[in-house]
């Protein structure tokens, strides 16, 4: 199945080392990758002023660094600002997909380099009761919007992004930017993603 997304994988040596172009096509990438996905489009309706956020989730499948329709191979999912995992429940937000796998997160502040090793018993599932592993909010989480004049969202400096994935694999994830081909100056270039990350995909292996 092919996404309508468009998006440039740069992947750096490990096993092996290749650049590609990858849409879903479900290929296995090595066993341990360090990616940088770029513009990866995060689109959202409403969340203006009183008007609820609404629209489908961006779902990210790590083992073939893919945006994916899928129902059941998805990890991380995003919308503007939010990003959501594939383990735990409904947090109650419109459009949400269903979560069907065993994924957590947690942010550790520290830089993307290093975060060498996963801290198991750090890790939190979304749900209604206790909201987003991941926090969104200015401050909160990954981000601080500046408000006016500029009204941009912008990457804190030294927080890194450990994910569970929905199969017990991890990864850890770097977000560069909100914007995109990085540039920040067009208000219609916000909620595009690019972000660097590093998985492993052996199973319950916690270092990176």
């Amino acid at each position: 199945m092919k996404s309508s997304y468009q998006y440039k994988i740069l992947i750096f040596l490990f096993v092996f080392a290749f650049t590609s172009c990858n849409d879903d096509d479900g290929t296995p990438l090595p066993a341990e990758q360090y990616l940088q996905i770029t513009n990866l489009h995060a689109p959202m309706t409403g969340g203006q002023g009183q008007e609820p956020s609404s629209g489908s989730y961006t779902k990210f499948d790590f083992a073939t660094a893919s945006v994916t329709t899928s129902e059941t191979d998805w990890d991380i999912a995003f919308r503007a600002t939010t990003i959501i995992v594939n383990g735990g429940s409904s947090t109650g937000d419109a459009d949400e997909p269903e979560r069907n796998g065993n994924a957590a997160a947690y942010i550790k502040s520290l830089p993307f380099s290093e975060v060498t090793s996963v801290v198991v018993s750090d890790f939190t599932q979304d749900s209604l009761e206790e909201g987003l592993a991941i926090p969104t909010g200015s401050g909160n989480g990954w981000y601080t919007y500046t408000g006016p004049p500029e009204h941009l969202i912008l990457p804190i400096p030294g927080k890194t992004l450990v994910i569970r994935t929905r199969d017990f694999k991890y990864a850890k994830v770097e977000i560069l930017s909100y914007y995109r081909d990085l540039d920040d100056s067009v208000a219609g270039n916000a909620r595009y993603y690019t972000f660097n990350y590093l998985y492993n995909a052996n199973e319950n292996e916690t270092t990176f």
